[in-house]
């Protein structure tokens, strides 16, 4: 139908065999957990990464409640960190993603969806690195 031509392949394909679908061990000290949403469209995305000790990314797992876009965009959000330095994946835009997938501009944020699940994730694991950071900003 008319649906199979408004999405791109890509997102199809992400969206029928998405990469990395699961969960992460949450309480790692080497995993960081984003969880970002859009009530607005009722996307919901986690977005987990695991980090070994030189700083790589060396897996990524997502779990996306919403619609095909913003499966693809996780997917596909998964598969980019994977072998990144956590500053390469911090590099990652939502328009980048926007464009690999050929999202139309009405589904543009469930590729910012992505780019700030990606940037949670990392942002958490951060802290758990620096536990001390966590203590010192209490005591301000």
């Amino acid at each position: 139908g008319a649906v199979g031509n408004a999405l791109s392949r890509q997102v199809v394909d992400h969206y029928e065999n998405p990469r990395n679908v699961g969960s992460l061990d949450r309480n790692a000290k080497n995993v960081g957990t984003g969880l970002v949403g859009a009530p607005a469209c009722g996307d919901v995305m986690k977005l987990q990464v695991e980090v070994d000790e030189n700083g790589k990314i060396v897996d990524a797992r997502f779990k996306t409640f919403g619609c095909g876009s913003a499966i693809a965009s996780s997917s596909l959000a998964t598969e980019w960190v994977k072998g990144k330095t956590v500053d390469e994946a911090l590099q990652i835009k939502n328009t980048d993603i926007a464009k690999e997938l050929c999202l139309p501009p009405v589904k543009l944020h469930c590729s910012m969806l992505a780019e700030d699940a990606i940037k949670a994730a990392l942002a958490d694991y951060k802290l758990k690195q620096d536990p001390n950071k966590k203590e010192a900003e209490k005591k301000a």
